[in-house]
């Protein structure tokens, strides 16, 4: 028997003042909701978001440093429409092979931190 039961949230690093830029990717170009964070934690400032029950947290770290090779990895039910959403952005898409038969690839956040995004 396993103790866990899945993931609850993954955060991602971002500098200072960068919310906005956050809700702008997170948000308005991948159309992830924006959770309300606690109360106690806001002034703390990042943003929260929902992505289909998992959620990703972006907090500000200073000195800020992306992860470039860590990464989390958000399931898409459709990839290729994923994938055109960043582009009518002007946003990157690194191409990457099948990870056991699903299709995947790269992007990154405003922050450059590496996002892996497939669909299984």
């Amino acid at each position: 028997m396993t103790l866990f039961t899945g993931i609850d949230h993954v955060q991602l690093a971002a500098p200072p003042e960068s919310e906005e830029k956050a809700r702008h990717f997170f948000h308005t170009i991948l159309g992830m909701p924006e959770i309300p964070k606690p109360e106690d934690l806001a002034k703390r400032g990042g943003v929260w978001f929902d992505c289909g029950g998992l959620e990703v947290h972006i907090g500000v770290e200073e000195p800020f440093s992306p992860a470039r090779k860590a990464h989390p990895a958000l399931r898409v039910h459709n990839l290729e429409l994923a994938r055109e959403r960043l582009q009518e952005f002007n946003w990157p898409v690194k191409p990457e092979q099948p990870l056991n038969g699903s299709p995947r690839f790269y992007t990154e956040d405003p922050f450059g931190n590496r996002i892996e995004l497939i669909e299984r």
